[in-house]
């Protein structure tokens, strides 16, 4: 038994790091003026604290300080984006692309597009068995490619199967049709390099509770040359973020932001490895200690396909939600955090072609920061024990 629960769902929310909470104190209590107030030095140092963090976490991605707009998370940046660029007057159409196994952050507000005149097309990607299992396939969405296009919306990594999409041939391609290209990189910013040049994305969305920053914190890039993109704000009232988000800044959590976001590129290299490996550890202890087990997602051999922390394994025969039940003192997922309050079966396994009772048997491991060789190892032979019992009874 450890000594404290185990957590291995980082996907979902990272714990805070100590140093980015150091970061962040002074702003609570010391310097708590609001940044846009412009009359006093409480104010002026909150504002230059935002435009300090606002120039890091822009130069994190290749970004200039003026295309960066602070939201409440990567949920709210992803419906700027989308809902930004459809109800702009002046758009070039109203037909939308994106990907089945998006997250519901992007989907739901692409239905909801459709219910008012939009038209939207989900491509498919690569099936279960295949290698490359959840990547698109670039031709198809050139041949989606239509006039009256509007917006391609594409993430960078999958929060359910981790898998990593071509976006820089994606970026190629969009700009050759002179189509804009929102990409939700929530999964993908401080574990991977991320460039929005090297992309050639014109919208990024991203925040900071996945790269143990604060909740209640995210950002959305809006580029503002070659092209210019201009977006129809989603909140209104006293015109903070150049008018595309107005409310009061929440200092303390875009100073944390910066200070995640620079700890997590400092550390990628040898970061990445550790987690590769112990993902690594996990799979081989469980396809070792049980039948059935079968791998959700492209191989975990390619870095450039995988995120390094991800895990999706179905077990055979149980349900991935007896699993939880039978391991108490380790958290894990048996789909998105953000869909959790949906029973429905996992919309991305169901993408890939897996039956729905292959959905649910399905567990997905986030392994971060703070995990060790040692919680992995007793996560083995938790789930085995917890696995054996369930299929003894069934």
């Amino acid at each position: 038994m450890p000594a404290s629960p185990i957590y291995l769902d980082n996907h979902a929310t990272t714990a805070v790091d100590p140093r980015v909470l150091a970061a962040m104190l002074p702003y609570f209590t010391e310097v708590f003026g609001n940044a846009g107030s412009t009359t006093h030095s409480f104010g002026h140092e909150a504002k230059d604290a935002v435009n300090s963090a606002r120039r890091s976490i822009a130069t994190s991605i290749g970004a200039d300080e003026h295309e960066i707009v602070f939201t409440s998370g990567a949920t709210e940046s992803n419906n700027l984006a989308i809902r930004g660029v459809a109800e702009r007057e002046r758009r070039r159409g109203n037909h939308l692309i994106s990907v089945t196994t998006e997250h519901k952050a992007v989907l739901d507000p692409l239905a909801s597009l459709a219910k008012h005149g939009f038209e939207v097309t989900l491509l498919p990607v690569a099936q279960h068995g295949s290698p490359h299992a959840g990547l698109l396939d670039v031709q198809r969405l050139a041949d989606a490619i239509r006039p009256d296009t509007a917006l391609v919306s594409v993430m960078l990594a999958n929060n359910e199967i981790g898998v990593i999409q071509p976006l820089a041939e994606i970026g190629r391609l969009c700009k050759e049709r002179g189509v804009l290209l929102h990409c939700d990189a929530t999964q993908a910013v401080g574990k991977i390099p991320v460039d929005v040049n090297d992309l050639q994305v014109d919208l990024l969305s991203f925040t900071a509770h996945k790269i143990y920053g604060p909740k209640g914190v995210g950002a959305l890039y809006v580029r503002r040359r070659n092209p210019i993109v201009r977006l129809q704000s989603q909140i209104d009232g006293g015109g903070q973020e150049h008018g595309l988000r107005s409310g009061t800044l929440n200092v303390p959590g875009i100073v944390g932001f910066a200070k995640a976001l620079r700890l997590c590129l400092e550390e990628m290299p040898t970061e990445s490895m550790r987690l590769a490996a112990l993902r690594q550890r996990l799979y081989d202890g469980l396809a070792k200690s049980l039948s059935d087990v079968l791998l959700n997602g492209p191989v975990l051999s390619d870095p450039i396909l995988r995120l390094p922390g991800n895990l999706n394994v179905t077990f055979g025969h149980v349900q991935g939600e007896a699993i939880c039940l039978q391991i108490p003192d380790i958290a894990v997922s048996s789909g998105s955090a953000c869909t959790s309050a949906n029973p429905a079966p996992s919309h991305v396994l169901l993408a890939l072609g897996l039956s729905e009772d292959q959905t649910k048997s399905s567990l997905r491991f986030g392994i971060g920061r703070f995990n060790t060789a040692e919680q992995i190892d007793y996560t083995i032979e938790a789930i085995t024990a917890g696995v054996t019992r369930l299929r003894k009874l069934a």
